[in-house]
């Protein structure tokens, strides 16, 4: 190559499309332990049907993701590797170079720099697309690698105006190709446009986007002049792009085609599954659909097994807190509950739960409604309840099958609850959710159910109630000054002592707002909790039939931390902010209390 600098890979006379890059590229891989022989092999009879670049057929297949893929290329190649940080804050020679051509190649500008021009590239071997660049700008070009959803991410926050060739915009769909909402019997008409080629890709390039953003929801709504598209992403919800109305039906039956749904019943609420796979990721993605005025919501659940860290520690849990659940989870038998609101975390913190507890010398039974992860040596049950499998029902059944930890995904009725007493009672170790506000709610709520006071007593071992609260951004986050009303509230309020710093080691900060973070100040989040263990005097109150003041009063003077509490101390921290900590943990038992540091300096 004339021009293009920077590509010199230990086989640079081999042809990527040939079968002896393919042998040499995959003996690479091997060695560095990204993938055994089997999937090398499968990989190889790919290449050698299709003629494309190995490289390339290792992504398609879904074998290797894009970001080691990425770190092999830079090892294999001898190129750098950089992430989005590094990306220009805008367009290096826009009026030059076509948008629709680097979208197309997976090419990002880095602009000129000691008489060459930088160019990130997902895959180096694409060699004719730097040669044709480098002869149009008249310079050398040196790659250096990215991994490929860091480039589309890059792409689009900077050239966010162009759309890629062969994308769909929404307003070049002919709105004559789409039926009115109502047409039920139209459904070969439904079907023959959600299998139009630009709707597939429209609706494959928002799990994309959602997954790249590590979004946890879409969601996909029909107003009277337009479709909103917003994705949730660290628990709050950014409108993402608004569709041509004419797209309404087409997006909507392609979803349901995906999720194997009814695509002519748009009357009720339907929900389904999609099984995806993006950037060589396995995604499973929740489908809920609900009729509105003007059209279906849908809404898409991204269940991403690849990005949970079944690490407590990594959560955000720590402390003596911390010490006090991993000594719970030791028990043989009891029961231990998470409770929360929808979206505060339970399911990963009851999964990481059973990842520390997962061991071939234990049987573990989970039922669950739906199963979210699949966790290899957990025997997992999915409820159905129009058939009669019940919680109550699976859970009478699974103590006939001789487990030693039960995980209910719920508790939601006395059947259920007295079982899974019972079975802690027999020896075994129950995990379970309950919806309430805090941890001392929880029991009240069970005996409101009509859980006889003795049996909650004899078998609850502990209540650990969460929340999630964003993290600060750790590209742009900037120092805050120390609020000494919180910090004397947490020093003067019995709390482990051991989680509160010496004003020596606080690191205070706020959000401030970069392209790392959308401009938000947030990037990720973390878990603030309480932990209600059963001491004596929580015992006792239970047995008295103590209202959920009373419970949390003895729970307080044993030691626990109010989820209030641990938050402000990792606001004090750095890990986030004083006005995050009171958006997701206000409730009644905590105004009072927050409502000082609310006026004061957040740290």
């Amino acid at each position: 190559m004339e021009h293009a600098q920077g590509i010199r890979p230990p086989t640079a006379g081999l042809d990527p499309r040939s079968s002896d890059f393919a042998d040499h590229f995959g003996a690479h891989l091997i060695a560095r332990g990204v993938l055994d022989e089997l999937a090398v092999r499968r990989a190889q009879r790919a290449q050698r049907q299709s003629g494309e670049r190995f490289n390339v057929v290792l992504m398609r297949l879904g074998l290797v993701a894009d970001r080691p893929m990425a770190q092999v290329l830079s090892e294999y190649c001898g190129l750098p590797l950089i992430t989005e940080l590094d990306f220009p804050e805008a367009p290096a020679n826009a009026e030059e170079i076509d948008p629709d051509f680097l979208k197309l190649n997976r090419l990002l500008p880095l602009g000129p720099r000691n008489g060459v021009f930088g160019i990130a590239v997902a895959d180096p071997f694409n060699t004719e697309a730097l040669e044709a660049l480098s002869f149009l700008l008249g310079v050398p070009i040196e790659a250096v690698i990215a991994a490929d959803g860091d480039i589309e991410k890059g792409l689009t926050r900077l050239y966010s105006g162009a759309t890629a060739a062969g994308t769909p915009q929404a307003k070049e769909t002919p709105a004559a190709a789409t039926p009115e909402a109502g047409n039920d019997e139209d459904v070969r008409r439904l079907e023959d446009l959600a299998s139009e080629a630009p709707v597939i890709r429209l609706v494959q390039e928002l799990i994309v986007r959602a997954v790249d953003t590590q979004a946890s929801d879409i969601h996909i709504e029909p107003r009277e002049d337009c479709v909103r598209v917003r994705f949730r992403i660290d628990g709050i919800l950014h409108t993402i792009e608004t569709l041509a109305p004419s797209v309404r039906a087409a997006i909507g039956s392609r979803i349901k085609i995906m999720a194997k749904l009814n695509i002519a019943e748009r009357r009720l609420p339907q929900d389904g599954r999609i099984k995806a796979n993006v950037r060589g990721r396995d995604i499973d993605l929740r489908v809920s659909t609900m009729p509105t005025l003007w059209g279906e919501s849908i809404v898409l659940r991204i269940l991403d097994r690849s990005s949970i860290d079944l690490d407590f520690q990594k959560l955000g849990f720590s402390g003596r807190s911390y010490g006090q659940l991993s000594d719970l989870l030791k028990q043989p038998n009891g029961i231990i509950l998470v409770t929360g609101p929808t979206g505060s975390g339970k399911t990963t913190t009851l999964y990481t739960a059973l990842s520390t507890l997962n061991s071939a010398e234990r049987k573990i039974f989970t039922v669950e409604d739906p199963i979210e992860y699949q966790m290899p040596g957990v025997n997992q049950i999915q409820v159905q309840p129009k058939i009669g499998l019940s919680f109550a029902h699976t859970l009478r059944s699974i103590l006939r099958q001789d487990p030693d930890i039960i995980m209910v995904g719920e508790i939601r009725d006395l059947e259920t609850a007295q079982i899974a007493i019972q079975a802690s009672l027999t020896g075994h170790l129950v995990l379970s959710t309950v919806h309430t506000n805090s941890a001392a709610a929880t029991v009240t709520r069970l005996l409101d159910m009509g859980v006889e006071k003795y049996l909650l007593a004899s078998c609850l071992k502990g209540v650990l109630a969460q929340r999630l609260v964003r993290r600060l951004c750790p590209a742009c986050a900037t120092s805050a000054p120390v609020s000494p009303v919180v910090l004397g509230m947490l020093r003067t309020s019995g709390v482990d002592t051991s989680l509160v710093p010496d004003e020596a080691h606080l690191r205070p900060l706020m959000a401030t707002g970069c392209g790392a973070c959308r401009q938000t100040g947030f990037a990720g989040r973390t878990t603030v909790y309480e932990l209600l263990t059963t001491t004596p005097a929580v015992r006792d109150a239970i047995l008295a039939g103590s209202s959920e003041t009373t419970i949390e009063a003895a729970g307080v003077a044993g030691g626990m931390m109010s989820m209030l509490q641990n938050g402000l101390v990792k606001a004090l921290l750095g890990e986030t902010t004083t006005e995050e900590v009171l958006r997701a943990t206000r409730f009644d038992t905590c105004l009072d209390s927050a409502s000082q540091p609310t006026t004061s300096t957040a740290p």
